[in-house]
């Protein structure tokens, strides 16, 4: 969670279950069959289970990342609607680290919520955000977690965005990710899926795997297929891209979506958005993201 107080936005500009259904089913018209439910946490919506209910009628694979603290009240409807795999962020595997970073004393429940979708089948990734100086050195921690829990453990390297003070010197990169891992684990490199953002590896014998999503040191974008839409209807082709493409207000003023769409997808950048690469990101300032935060884009 941002340390400062996060000004949500009022309902009346939010997308209603109603509107994000009708802009899925557009998606789906032009070629798109997966879709994923992220946030802030999708699972705070009070109309989260109206929407996954309008959403499992389209032809369309749904999917989850949530931070797994209120996962046993909705885990039935999930199951209901299909969801089999669920992204579920976690940093760190220390209690008291965990209430550094989230300001939430959860740990438990989370870790609880992991062991149920484990329980009930589903395939579960754990997103790590990778800080130097914060957590790096749990890492190995991570991987052994793999050894006898078939969860897959995605490291992530730090990434700038509106107020998450970032600082280049933060990063620890995929090379430094190997490196550490190495020095206790043998491990191969697993065949990369078509537009896939990471680099999955094994360690024979585990009963769990991990990936490296390698954004700043190694950038994935040219297989990269991913959109996004914001929670006021805002389309951005790129994590990183500064334009948007408002589809909440064509769709209230009964416009056709399908140009606004195809417009935005071929006006995508070749890389990170077009704004952080132009220069090492080890020199990237913070003021020189032009972006939101990363609990308001979904991740």
């Amino acid at each position: 969670m941002p340390e400062e107080d996060y000004p949500f936005l009022p309902t009346a500009q939010l997308m209603q279950p109603q509107e994000i259904a009708e802009i899925v089913r557009i998606f789906t018209t032009l070629g798109v069959n997966k879709v994923r439910l992220t946030g802030g946490e999708p699972l705070a919506r009070k109309d989260f289970e109206d929407i996954i209910q309008r959403l499992r009628q389209l032809p369309v694979k749904l999917t989850l990342t949530t931070n797994a603290t209120l996962l046993h009240r909705h885990m039935e409807t999930l199951l209901q609607a299909g969801v089999s795999s669920i992204n579920i962020s976690l940093d760190t595997l220390q209690p008291e680290r965990f209430f550094f970073l989230t300001r939430r004393d959860r740990f438990t429940q989370t870790m609880d919520n992991i062991q149920l979708a484990l329980q009930k089948g589903m395939q579960v990734k754990i997103n790590v955000v990778v800080m130097k100086g914060i957590n790096e050195a749990e890492i190995p921690d991570f991987i052994e977690w793999t050894r006898n829990v078939p969860v897959d453990i995605r490291f992530i390297e730090f990434m700038p965005f509106t107020g998450n003070r970032w600082s280049g010197a933060q990063v620890f990169t995929r090379q430094e990710i190997l490196q550490l891992i190495q020095q206790q684990y043998a491990f191969t490199t697993l065949p990369v899926p078509a537009h896939s953002t990471s680099t999955p590896y094994q360690i024979p014998g585990f009963a769990g795997s991990f990936a490296i999503i390698s954004t700043m040191s190694n950038p994935f974008c040219a297989g990269c297929n991913r959109m996004r839409l914001t929670a006021d209807g805002k389309m951005k082709n790129c994590l990183f891209a500064a334009d948007e493409t408002n589809l909440l207000e064509a769709l209230r003023a009964g416009q056709p979506l399908e140009p606004l769409i195809q417009t935005n997808i071929l006006g995508k950048a070749e890389q990170l958005g077009g704004q952080l690469n132009q220069q090492p990101y080890q020199q990237l300032a913070a003021e020189q993201v032009i972006n939101r935060s990363m609990i308001s884009i979904g991740g």
